[in-house]
């Protein structure tokens, strides 16, 4: 009877020093944990203390910029002169566009005086004996007509018109376009010398 009662006496002893282990372990995890708790409060603390340093640093830069943004401005329209060169301006153009509008009307009687310029370019290229380029139909034409203005552009623009009615000819020697009358016989740049020429035609065909 004694050795029986002995055995839950042993087992009673084991589970309490198990128990007792236990409940030290979980004391020092507590422990651990709260020390680790703090530690992460402090940093929390810190961390939002940062924070707010941050804030107010960034809210002096912002304020900082807006009064420099405002300052410029300010500078800027101190150096803007007051719209008072708008009135001048307008008073400029206005006398401009009347001399235009006066200088205008000046050149329409030109027209009614001498041969068309299309007139002029078949002349001219009827009296040669070799094709011409644009720019040496504009100069003969300056050279007989100096009081009037003849550009080479207008002349060429001429010359097409002539050769999309057939009464010139393009020819294209390299990089240059010349142009002539078509099928015209061989003539010499003078008026006497052509005629000279026609009255000789006869006694070349025998």
């Amino acid at each position: 009877m004694s050795d029986a009662l002995a055995t839950p006496t042993g087992l009673e002893s084991h589970y309490a020093a198990q128990l007792a282990a236990d409940l030290e372990r979980n004391a020092t995890e507590q422990e651990r944990i709260g020390t680790e708790v703090q530690s992460l409060q402090e940093q929390l603390r810190a961390l939002q203390r940062d924070r707010e340093l941050l804030l107010k640093m960034q809210q002096l830069l912002d304020d900082g910029a807006a009064a420099s943004v405002r300052q410029a401005a300010a500078t800027r329209k101190a150096r803007v002169p007051a719209p008072r060169e708008t009135a001048p301006r307008a008073k400029r153009t206005a006398p401009k566009k009347a001399a235009a509008a006066k200088a205008k009307p000046q050149p329409k009687p030109k027209p009614a005086e001498g041969p068309t310029l299309i007139e002029l370019v078949r002349t001219h290229l009827g009296q040669q004996s070799e094709p011409r380029s644009a720019a040496e139909v504009t100069t003969a034409l300056t050279q007989g007509h100096p009081d009037r203005t003849i550009k080479t552009t207008v002349v060429r623009t001429t010359l097409e018109k002539l050769v999309a009615k057939g009464q010139a000819q393009r020819t294209r020697q390299q990089n240059s376009v010349f142009y002539s009358t078509p099928d015209a016989p061989e003539q010499t740049k003078g008026a006497d010398d052509g005629a000279a020429t026609a009255a000789e035609k006869p006694e070349s065909k025998d």
